[in-house]
């Protein structure tokens, strides 16, 4: 592969946005990250403004491609919820299994740890959200299939986790024990809580036993209240907590978001997802999900009686919504979708900042944030209109 150098643009590298800056590719990797008066001529690519940052990652993504994570569980299925993202911005995610059968989740599992094993680009690893939730905080999700953690559940968790770049659980603390919650964070999985009812000490007391996240904060949990603070309290009033965001402008109002940044004190602990269903990469107007079918209508993923099922955003739109209408600058966005979430999944080595060294997966992005070119590791990539 020849020499690709990328000038024109600011810089951000996963903490900065920097003036003046080239970055040089070559084999498919960074070599430099240099003074544009100082770079190669040879190669040059004038990127005519906008913003050069690294690839973004997304830690909820269901599906896309056309297909669920679940549906027919193999590492061909990731790699096709995979490669339908990578176009959109997102070169780096987890897929998503939302509740399911044991044997399901087993079948993802193994799967997920099979597509580790391929190097399957740009997966980062696995989320399971449910099936140990709270069926009044359901959302979309099968109440037939949710139900309380149990032992085999647990072993199952701890020991995918280790042969997993990386492994997120969601679950209701209601639906878990805290000696549960204890040992899958003591295995090394990502314990997130979500989709529950609880009060602000049942969540306290989750945070305290080990898990460090809330899934879509808003959605799908105990909202703020006077006297009882709820799951939403509990997240905004526990500074380690990290949590994900729905910024599609449907999921949560702009004005409840802007109170959270202000509560969390900035962006280090709160990071944007996508919440992608199947339709992600194509032009689907409906799906199923477990025998229900699912509506594609201006800009919502919804059940037929209306409830939001997933989101119809990217993360290049999600940052729109955050800089457009959160009132966040662009390098706080951008943390919220590049180093954020790769140091939560433990891949800031690898991913989520520009330096030499580094695989070359980048986005450039109009001022606007809209998505104008990818690049995955230094091949351009055709970005959909």
């Amino acid at each position: 592969m020849s020499r690709v150098v990328l000038t024109g643009a600011r810089v951000f590298d996963g903490q900065d946005l920097l003036d003046g800056l080239a970055v040089v590719i070559e084999a498919g990797r960074v070599t430099g990250l240099v003074p544009e008066a100082e770079a190669p001529r040879d190669g040059r690519e004038d990127l005519a403004g906008g913003i050069l940052a690294p690839g973004l990652i997304d830690l909820q993504v269901n599906g896309g491609g056309g297909v669920m994570l679940g549906a027919d569980p193999s590492v061909e299925e990731i790699a096709t919820i995979c490669a339908a993202h990578r176009p959109l911005g997102s070169l780096h995610l987890t897929p998503t299994l939302i509740t399911d059968t044991a044997e399901t989740t087993a079948q993802v599992l193994e799967a997920g740890i099979a597509a580790a094993r391929a190097g399957v680009p740009g997966f980062a690893g696995l989320h399971i959200e449910g099936p140990h939730l709270d069926p009044r905080r359901k959302g979309a999700h099968d109440p037939a299939l949710i139900r309380p953690m149990q032992a085999a559940d647990l072993d199952r968790l701890c020991r995918a986790a280790a042969e997993l770049p990386s492994l997120m659980v969601t679950l209701a603390p209601e639906a878990a024990q805290e000696a549960q919650i204890a040992a899958l964070a003591a295995a090394g999985v990502i314990v997130s809580l979500g989709h529950t009812d609880c009060g602000l000490e049942t969540a306290r007391r989750g945070f305290a036993a080990g898990a460090r996240c809330a899934t879509h904060l808003f959605n799908a949990m105990s909202q703020l209240g006077n006297r009882e603070p709820g799951m939403v309290g509990a997240v905004l009033d526990t500074e380690a907590a990290h949590a994900g965001i729905i910024a599609d402008g449907i999921h949560v109002a702009p004005e409840t978001l802007r109170i959270a940044l202000a509560a969390k004190r900035g962006t280090d602990r709160l990071f944007l997802v996508t919440d992608a269903m199947a339709p992600a990469g194509t032009p689907l107007t409906e799906f199923t999900l477990g025998g229900r079918r699912i509506l594609r209508r201006e800009g919502r993923l919804t059940l037929e009686d209306g409830t939001l099922a997933g989101a119809d955003v990217t993360l290049p739109g999600a940052l729109s919504v955050a800089v457009g209408q959160l009132g966040l600058t662009p390098e706080a966005a951008l943390r919220m979708a590049t180093a954020v979430p790769a140091a939560l999944i433990g891949a800031s080595d690898r991913i989520g900042r520009i330096a030499p060294g580094r695989v070359a997966d980048l986005v450039h992005l109009s001022d606007a944030m809209a998505l104008t070119r990818v690049w995955a590791a230094g091949e351009a990539l055709a970005v959909p209109a």
